[in-house]
């Protein structure tokens, strides 16, 4: 028997838990990594990313071992001693990675910069510019890097293109990054050769030069040694702002890093990681997340990695009717992964172990086909009729999940609640993203996770509104799984502190 939440307008909601306000079991493997006022509560995977991108004092609390810190990962420990809850433990050395704000004018006047960003925005058949969210994002190191005199070599990629495809081609950026970075931004014709030198040769200091799309080379992806040659050649130091590719150990992101020192953080690689691991790793009570999508597969990790550290876990999207089939329920013709229902049984199992609020929707926008023009109603979970799926969540969800995010001071979003591209099941999650906004003026701390959840945010008009807006998708879901950035792993490690 599944036992209700204890949360308002329990009796409305399904969920596998204990109450809503439980927090997860606390674990010996959990780790705590303390930067002046942030704290990371990470487990070792999440350790293994890096959050520490400051160089201020670090100090590691809590249950630490040795194995949870390899050596490739630049964290050591020594004369662990004291075995008190949040006391310190000994000495222990953290090495932890360098941001571009640890380098003054000394260190940038004059010298070439390498600037990797992620300037992968969406274009229309006309080549404009639909969504400046990602150049937006990349502005505020590069006019730092223009303040203090640098000569900013600026590379990125857009789309997916095999070889030379001029619809793929940076051109079209150039008019909007010069207009947000008040500079006359200058375009090379390619990311490589004697043109690239030449136009580094003759740039000024605090002007900017965007290189062509460089995975017009197919070894960029490959992380090719001597296309990451060639591309660091023009350079005297690197900094790495992509954090949508930091997943992916490419030439652009990880090699060239190998030929240019100091290699450093970008403010908005290390804005992501101060929120996706420092604020989700400590996070004000009471933490909710919220995942939704039409996967349950997609989002396995995300979930379990969230399992460990939320007090609420509400689901959303198609992943939901997994679930409810797994509890024996008809779902019509709704969305379901016959292969994954076992993992939906031990995920709500897992959840209960920890104490952790579970929470499905009770009642459901259905459809009597997948179309923007279907028939629709509303119906309980419980009694989806054959020949019918599910498309949104319904009304008596949206107020109980409102409810229970009344109770939070954190709240994570990834995935959208239904098929918010056809305005007629958007409801749902259109209804969240405004909950969120509302509750981000009332000090909830509020972070939209990467993917749909950023253009549902962005379509309701309340991006400006959040905490924090991921840049990165896979990026974002991997370092919520827990897993290691290679971008960020290949960069240096600010100077050691001994505490």
């Amino acid at each position: 028997m599944m036992r209700i939440a204890s949360t308002p307008n329990a009796s409305k909601l399904q969920s596998v838990s204990a109450s809503a306000s439980a927090a997860p079991a606390s674990s010996t493997s959990s780790t705590s990594i303390r930067s002046s006022s942030r704290c990371y509560i990470a487990s070792p995977p999440l350790v293994r990313s890096l959050a520490c991108t400051s160089s201020r004092s670090l100090s590691v609390r809590g249950g630490l071992r040795s194995s949870f810190f390899p050596s490739e990962y630049d964290v050591v420990y020594s004369s662990l001693a004291s075995k008190g809850k949040n006391k310190s433990y000994g000495k222990v050395l953290c090495m932890a990675k360098k941001s571009v704000g640890d380098l003054k004018e000394g260190d940038l006047k004059g010298k070439r910069v390498f600037l990797r960003a992620d300037l992968n925005v969406p274009l229309d058949d006309a080549q404009n510019i639909t969504d400046d969210t990602r150049i937006r994002a990349a502005v505020p190191t590069i006019k730092y890097l223009i303040a203090n005199g640098a000569k900013v070599i600026l590379s990125s990629h857009l789309g997916r293109p095999k070889g030379v495809t001029p619809k793929y081609s940076l051109k079209p950026l150039v008019p909007r990054l010069s207009e947000l970075l008040g500079v006359n931004v200058v375009k090379a014709e390619d990311c490589i050769g004697e043109e690239v030198e030449k136009l580094v040769a003759s740039l000024p200091g605090g002007g900017v030069l965007l290189l062509e799309n460089v995975r017009f080379y197919k070894e960029e992806e490959k992380n090719d040694p001597e296309f990451a040659k060639k591309l660091a050649a023009v350079a005297d130091l690197y900094v790495n702002d992509a954090f949508g590719t930091a997943h992916r150990a490419h030439a652009s992101t990880e090699g060239v890093t190998k030929y240019l020192k100091p290699s450093v953080a970008g403010f908005l690689l290390q804005k992501e990681l101060d929120y996706l691991v420092g604020a989700v790793s400590d996070p004000k009570r009471p933490f909710a997340a919220i995942v939704g999508g039409s996967k349950v597969s997609s989002k396995i990790g995300v979930i379990e990695s969230l399992l460990g550290k939320v007090d609420i876990l509400l689901l959303g999207g198609g992943m939901i009717f997994t679930f409810y089939k797994a509890q024996g329920l008809k779902v019509g013709s709704s969305l379901v992964e016959e292969d994954k229902l076992e993992l939906a049984t031990s995920l709500m199992q897992k959840a209960k172990d920890k104490g952790v609020s579970l929470l499905l929707p009770t009642d459901v926008v259905i459809a009597d086909k997948f179309a923007p023009d279907a028939n629709s109603k509303v119906v309980p979970s419980s009694e989806i009729p054959d020949g019918w799926m599910g498309l949104d969540i319904g009304p008596d969800s949206i107020k109980t999940f409102s409810d229970a995010l009344d109770t939070t001071k954190t709240v994570i979003w990834n995935g959208p609640m239904g098929v918010f591209e056809f305005d007629k099941f958007a409801t749902g999650t259109e209804a969240i993203a405004k909950k969120l906004a509302e509750l981000s003026g009332k000090g909830v701390t509020t972070i939209i996770g990467g993917g749909d959840s950023v253009a549902a945010v962005e379509k309701v008009g309340v991006a400006d509104k959040m905490s924090h807006i991921s840049t990165g998708g896979g990026a974002s879901l991997e370092l919520l799984e827990g897993k290691t950035l290679p971008g960020v792993l290949a960069l240096d490690e600010a100077v050691p502190v001994a505490v």
